[in-house]
């Protein structure tokens, strides 16, 4: 079950939601204005880093990016 980002096209409001089932999205609507005029984001990940520290791993930048590709998310 994936979380899609939506930006309303009427207000900019930019909000996530859990679709389930395919037939959810054509019962989305902006959470602030009410309209269903939604463009589709793209999203980012950013990892999660917690648990055991590890000093030979860098830690992963803030924004996304990341600078060692592959090691994120592993300490």
């Amino acid at each position: 079950m994936p979380i899609y980002e939506y930006r309303c096209q009427d207000c900019g409001t930019k909000f996530e939601r859990l679709i389930r089932r395919s037939e959810d999205v054509s019962e989305l609507s902006c959470p602030n204005c009410g309209e269903k005029r939604l463009a589709t984001e793209l999203s980012t990940f950013a990892p999660q880093m917690g648990g055991r520290k590890d000093a030979s791993l860098p830690p992963c930048a803030q924004s996304g990016t990341c600078p060692t590709p592959g090691l994120c998310g592993r300490n």
